[in-house]
This record gives structure tokens, sequence and C-alpha cells, in this order.
């Protein structure tokens, strides 16, 4: 699978950064749970999971497009970076928080996305989190994610329409929500 453009990708980002536009909303939403270890699931270019390590957080990124991965390792060759399908991924542990940002379920195929959320709740430890941000209107409905995350094990917490916690109501078009693993 592919398509993306890594370092066009990251490019935007850049531009944004170089303008004082702060790129690091999602980071900043994670750490405030203060965790020691991070799965950034459909981590593009590492932009998130480098934030995260700058602050010396352990963090594995996992995207399936090859070309983010590949801007991703040239970026941060420290850090691990791995391409594989998040449907299915079995990493064979578990993170305090794991987050998927920048509309994750919304790129993987309609048919795959329970196998997403359950995928990426398996990852996240008894008493952690899993964080996930996407646009609304664009074929996944809350009604479909929430039952997907119920059936994942996992309990819903909080959701904002923002990263930076703005208040979600009726009228969003972005939902960020933090669900818990009991």
């Amino acid at each position: 699978m592919g398509g993306f453009d890594g370092r066009g990708y990251q490019a935007r980002f850049d531009a944004l950064a170089a303008t004082g536009v702060d790129v690091h909303g999602e980071a900043t939403l994670v750490r405030s749970f203060e965790p020691r270890t991070v799965l950034d699931a459909g981590c593009g270019t590492g932009r998130v999971a480098i934030e995260l390590a700058r602050h010396g957080i352990e963090v594995v990124g996992v995207d399936v497009d090859p070309s983010m991965i590949t801007e991703a390792r040239r970026l941060a060759p420290g850090l691990e970076f791995l391409e594989a399908n998040l449907a299915s991924l079995d990493l064979a542990r578990t993170f305090d928080v794991v987050v998927l940002a920048g509309n994750v379920p919304i790129f993987c195929p309609e048919p795959s996305r329970d196998d997403l959320i359950r995928s990426c709740a398996g990852h996240v430890r008894e008493h952690g989190v899993m964080i996930v941000g996407f646009q609304l209107g664009r074929g996944y409905d809350l009604v479909d994610f929430d039952a997907a995350s119920i059936g994942a094990g996992m309990v819903l917490e909080e959701r904002w329409t923002t990263w930076d916690r703005a208040t979600f109501d009726r009228d969003s078009d972005y939902a960020v929500s933090v669900l818990r693993r009991p």
C-alpha cells in the first residue's frame, strides 16, 4: 500500500512550524497523560513520535505507507519506525498510550476499521489510554467508532473537537476521543 509523498507531507508541517504555528498539539495532549511508552499508530513522517521522544518518552511509530516511514527514519534515525498494517499489527507488547492522530481511521479501508480499532486497543496496557482523532462526515461515523471501541474493550473517557480540548458538540466536524482500558 502507498500513495503518499512523505517528504511533501512533512514539508507542509515544516512550513507551518516556520510561520510560528504550533504543530505539536497531538504530542502535547499525549504528554498530559504522563506516559512512559507510546505507540504512534499511523505515525506518518514521525512528527508526533519525534516530539514525544524529545521529552524522554519511549515511542514506537508504525505506518503502512513506505514513503512516510522512509521520511520518519530519515528525520529520526535513532527512533523505532515500523512499516506495517495497523489492522493486523501485533507487537507482542503494550503501551501506556496508543495515539492515532491525523485521520488514521479514515485512511483505513472501511472493511478493516473494526480490526484497526481492535488491534490498536490490544496494544494499550491495563488502565492505559488510546487517543484517536479524525474528521467527521468523511465516511466513518462516531456511532461506528464507538461500537468498535466498546467491542475492543475500551471505555470512552473524554471527547473533544480539537487536540487542545475544545468542547465537543453535535456541530463539531472533528473528534478527539480518549478511551481507557479498564
